[in-house]
């Protein structure tokens, strides 16, 4: 056996026992809401669709969506109506689709919706954009 493949198998031998691809997002997910959450899932069995993030044990996706201000793929026509196909395709699959940018990945109303996906526990009452309670019925 040359070097070469040498080398090619003992690669092909680290990518396959590697873990998943973790970054600060998944240990958030992790540390703060005690879920396990995977980068650049594959979800679909045929179609080479990825999750940016999944929970798969719950079925909850977070999508971030570049270039909302400066024209990306994502508001493109064919961007939009691709995605458009993902998720929809994925709901219909039984998977919760959360959508948010890369500005606000980090932030605790983020880390709040992801929580409430995964357990169910959405307050009307926490979700207006004011400080404002709504009224009671």
């Amino acid at each position: 056996m040359n070097d070469k493949t040498y080398e090619k198998k003992k690669k092909a031998a680290q990518t396959k026992k590697s873990p998943q691809i973790t970054d600060v997002f998944t240990v958030i997910c992790k540390t703060d809401i005690g879920v396990t959450c995977v980068k650049e899932l594959k979800f679909h069995p045929v179609r080479k669709w990825r999750f940016d993030y999944a929970i798969p044990d719950y079925k909850v996706a977070l999508e971030v969506e570049g270039g909302v201000w400066s024209g990306g793929r994502h508001t493109s026509s064919k961007g939009f109506l691709g995605d458009m196909e993902k998720y929809n395709t994925a709901t219909l699959m039984g998977w919760k689709v959360l959508r948010t940018t890369p500005d606000e990945l980090y932030r605790l109303k983020t880390i709040e919706m992801v929580k409430n996906a995964c357990f169910n526990t959405f307050l009307l009452e926490n979700s207006t954009k004011t400080d404002k309670k709504m009224p009671k019925k």
